[in-house]
């Protein structure tokens, strides 16, 4: 059986003993029916590498585990790529968090745009914010990637053009013809995905008045929660480390 991989914040040094989180105790005791004894691979999202644990005590509600041995593990890219992401419904927006985080994305920021159809607020907001960052956990878990990326508060795009900072921002749409390749290597990018319907022409004006380059990925129209997930492959073929 391979050594399942579970996110767990608090571990931070050999010789703890700690106490399963909720999500950590429900996949491991209740969904894969770990016992005592049995060991664990926990990462807590920030330091690049994981912990070999043992559980100790399992109850009903909860179980303990002891950390014995750190591996480092730094698979992190060396390019630092943000992405802001126009919200779409359901398994769209899963998706390309998901995806994006197995590619490599630093951080991503959930932007309202013009034909964005998501209506979020309040506890609504709260808790879509939360799912997606455990949508961010399940794939870090998957991809053996050690270090979550962040997933911030949704923004109005507005907003988001004027406080993002990086080497190179590009905003993508299928109606330019620069491709990604004829342009310098940078150190950070920001990329802006529109939602389903594109960007409008003035959110483009926008995006291009705040230092966004126009860029395209190919002739064909990709769907909003395809273009993160090519654009961050061609970003790490080209400057990355695929």
């Amino acid at each position: 059986m391979r050594i399942p991989r579970i996110y767990q914040a608090d571990a931070v040094q050999q010789g703890q003993v700690l106490t399963l989180s909720d999500s950590a105790f429900q996949h491991s005791v209740k969904v894969l029916r770990l016992q005592p004894g049995h060991e664990l691979e926990l990462f807590n999202g920030q330091l690049r590498g994981y912990f070999r644990a043992r559980l100790l005590e399992v109850g009903k509600r909860q179980a303990s585990v002891e950390l014995y041995d750190f591996f480092p593990h730094d698979n992190e890219s060396p390019l630092r790529v943000h992405i802001g992401q126009a919200m779409s419904r359901g398994e769209r927006m899963d998706y390309a968090v998901q995806k994006a985080t197995e590619m490599g994305m630093a951080s991503m920021t959930p932007l309202f745009t013009e034909r964005c159809e998501v209506k979020l607020q309040g506890e609504r907001q709260d808790k879509r914010l939360q799912h997606w960052q455990q949508v961010a956990i399940s794939a870090c878990e998957q991809c053996i990637r050690p270090v979550l990326p962040d997933i911030h508060e949704p923004m109005l795009l507005k907003d988001w053009l004027h406080s993002v900072e990086a080497d190179l921002k590009l905003v993508l749409h299928h109606r330019t013809v620069s491709p990604l390749r004829e342009l310098p290597r940078p150190g950070s990018v920001a990329l802006l995905i529109g939602p389903e319907g594109g960007l409008s022409e003035e959110e483009i004006a926008q995006a291009e008045a705040a230092g966004f380059l126009p860029v395209t990925l190919g002739p064909r129209v990709l769907r909003t929660e395809t273009a993160p997930v090519t654009a961050l492959s061609v970003c790490q073929l080209l400057w990355g480390d695929l």
